[in-house]
């Protein structure tokens, strides 16, 4: 039966998200370098979504694979709504880049050359340093569409040449290709400076201004910068045991840099001509042409030297370190006396570190079991896990390998880990956990029960992210949650069918319970009193679950939704008059998940790991937990309310998916939440 309802679809909400990001770049009030980096992030983020979900798309489109969800048609029609948007997209950014960045460079004194001209005092420098640094590196590669092509590597950059020989007739043109050496020279370099200005040039902008030292008794024509994308998704068997999907990935993972071209990005400043020679030699498909700037991957701005040293970097909140917490007192001890909540990166992450080095040494520690979905590299909790389990600790880690781009280095851990003598139970087949949760539990020296500890994160168990993503992590002995949670890590060894009282598990009871709170406000609604939800989360996506909200926005429920990234419910609607949807983009990446049922003044308040997307509700392992505590419930109140205060980084997302800014109403205070929040916890 066809639903009454409508959706935004999936892929152009997330360019709405990611173009609110680009946005970023044209606030003047941050630091300049912190508005490049935004730049930086919209580029990183694009270039990730044509490798999985335009790859997808065009699988799709190819009929190469099927999808239940679309069509050979709609997937090409897809395709090119995408092209269309991201093509408007990047003229926005083309403008934001020269327009506002540039100028604001210069006017801090910094000359970022743009092309292969340079002022007289550099030219030698320039020849130089291309003569001892660069051409080494170089090796031109003639194409022609008779012969086999070079492959190009995915995501490197390329310039595409046109010269001539000279003093020849016919005039006959030759193709070369030549892939930029960043292996060996930096992105940008550092000119000498002039007077009171510094300079900065892009690496390909001084092999321009080299080529004829390059191609001798050639005349040049033209050359732009060229790179290729390709499919990065690992397409693997989930019913393999966990021995074939070590194997599978460990093969595929490899071949991840030579998968399908998904785009061929070039400088919209080529001629046809040029275009269409390259894209016959290249076997590329029309499709798979996407304009781009002059300079490619400017996911590499976040390398921008910042030769003005007087330009002030962004001050962003330090995480604090709770005194009651310090290293000489026991973390054990304060929760056996109370749940403690943190929030990332507001509060130091070394307070979760700490309570493994506690439950390692610790006597009475009898096992430590924990989840892996993506850790740092050289992790910290990985090292301290491993000194557990040379201490003689029963070690369990759950190490989910699916986890895109980070299969290779969650392996490789799984591997460090079990030389160490932990116990590694690898994916479950069929399904991704992703769930971030630990539990330590405890006996007495002689045999009588003593509390054990549970912890249930919105995040990971990464130290390196918990400095950028705002999360927050719960600490508990609450009984009822310590042995769901025992239950939980049974269920991934595949132990039992487990009951669940207190925390909500996807797959398990995660869905009714939703119902049952939804239902509740929905009630209370038609009584007249007060039904009321928030719902904060990265993403949202299910049909359904976004049904359940429509249907309660039409009993009169008043829903206000905080979602960073996609969010297929559409506002504005007669079905969904009584929602808004809230988006903030600021210093840290919100990252949390936490959810608010009013429930008649009594009100329930979870927090875990889901989106409500499809995949997390019904193809993943999710771990949610009830906030119980009377104060930390009331603390993450206070956050949300802040969130939808503020009127300096949230945006309201309308009907058409475009980021309307909210504005400050005069006479009230300026409120930016991550700022605001901070300095709430910090006079706690």
């Amino acid at each position: 039966m066809e639903s009454k309802y409508n959706y935004f679809k999936r892929d152009i909400s997330w360019l709405s998200f990611n173009y609110r990001v680009l946005l970023e770049a044209l606030d003047e009030r941050l630091p300049l370098y912190e508005r490049i980096n935004f730049i930086s992030i919209y580029s990183s983020n694009l270039e990730e979504f044509y490798k999985i979900r335009v790859a997808d798309h065009k699988a799709v489109a190819s009929g190469a694979t099927e999808s239940d969800e679309e069509t050979v048609q709609s997937a090409r029609e897809l395709v090119e709504e995408i092209n269309r948007e991201v093509n408007r997209q990047l003229d926005d950014r083309v403008r934001i880049y020269e327009q506002k960045i540039l100028p604001a460079l210069r006017k801090s004194h910094i000359i970022f050359y743009q092309d292969s001209h340079v002022e007289p005092f550099h030219q030698q420098f320039i020849k130089d340093f291309f003569k001892e640094e660069i051409f080494p590196y170089l090796q031109p590669v003639p194409v022609s569409k008779d012969r086999i092509v070079s492959f190009l590597r995915d995501n490197r950059l390329y310039l595409a040449i046109r010269v001539y020989l000279k003093n020849t007739e016919p005039h006959t043109p030759y193709y070369f290709v030549m892939k930029q050496p960043y292996a060996k020279v930096p992105r940008f370099i550092e000119l000498p400076s002039h007077e009171k200005n510094h300079y900065l040039m892009f690496t390909e902008d001084i092999i321009k201004a080299n080529l004829d030292l390059i191609f001798p008794g050639y005349d040049i024509d033209s050359s732009y910068c060229i790179k290729i994308s390709r499919d990065a998704d690992i397409l693997i068997d989930d019913t393999a045991s966990s021995a074939d999907l070590v194997a599978q990935l460990k093969r595929k993972v490899k071949k991840r840099k030579i998968g399908d071209v998904c785009r061929f990005v070039y400088d919209r400043a080529m001629p046809q001509d040029f275009r269409d020679f390259l894209v016959d030699a290249f076997r590329i498909q029309r499709d798979e042409l996407v304009p781009g700037d002059k300079h490619l991957n400017l996911e590499d701005l976040r390398h921008l030297p910042n030769p003005n040293k007087s330009l002030h970097s962004v001050e962003k909140p330090k995480p604090m370190k709770l005194t009651f917490l310090d290293e000489k007192e026991s973390i054990f001890n304060y929760v056996a006396q109370k749940d403690l909540l943190l929030y990332y990166p507001y509060h130091s992450f070394e307070h979760f570190i700490h309570f493994l080095y506690e439950a390692v040494h610790n006597p009475e520690t009898r096992e430590i079991m924990v989840t892996q979905y993506r850790v740092a590299e050289n992790s910290v909790v990985i090292n301290t896990l491993i000194a557990a389990a040379q201490n003689g600790k029963k070690v369990t880690v759950f190490v989910e390998l699916k986890a895109r781009f980070d299969e290779e280095n969650n392996l490789a851990t799984a591997e460090m880990m079990q030389a160490a003598g932990i116990k590694i139970i690898y994916s479950i087949p069929g399904l991704k956990v992703h769930a971030k949760v630990a539990l330590i539990r405890r006996r007495g020296m002689n045999g009588e029960k003593i509390p054990s500890y549970a912890y249930i994160s919105t995040g990971n168990f990464n130290e390196k992210t918990a400095t950028l993503y705002a999360d927050c992590g719960l600490f508990t002995c609450r009984k009822e949650i310590v042995n769901d949670l025992y239950n939980l890590f049974r269920t991934l060894q595949g132990k039992e069918d487990p009951k669940f009282s207190t925390l909500l598990v996807a797959r398990f009871n995660l869905i009714p319970e939703l119902n049952r709170l939804i239902d509740r406000e929905i009630a209370l609604a038609d009584q007249g009193k007060q039904g009321r939800i928030i719902l904060k989360m990265n993403a949202l996506q299910d049909p359904t679950m976004i049904d359940r909200l429509y249907e309660a926005s039409e009993h009169g429920v008043q829903i206000d939704l905080i979602v960073r990234g996609i969010c297929c419910l559409i506002p504005g609607r007669s079905y969904s008059r009584n929602i808004r949807v809230t988006r903030i983009v600021d210093s840290f990446l919100e990252h949390a998940r936490i959810w608010y049922f009013g429930n008649d003044g009594n009100p329930k308040v979870f927090m875990g790991s889901p989106d409500w997307m499809r995949r997390n509700l019904y193809r993943r392992i999710e771990a949610i937990t009830p906030i119980l505590a009377p104060d930390l419930r009331d603390s993450l109140i206070e956050m949300l309310n802040i969130q939808l205060a503020d009127n300096q980084k949230a945006c309201w997302v309308d009907d058409q998916l475009q980021n309307i800014f909210k504005k400050r109403t005069p006479g009230t205070p300026s409120i930016r939440a991550q700022y605001t929040f901070y300095d709430w916890l910090n006079k706690q």
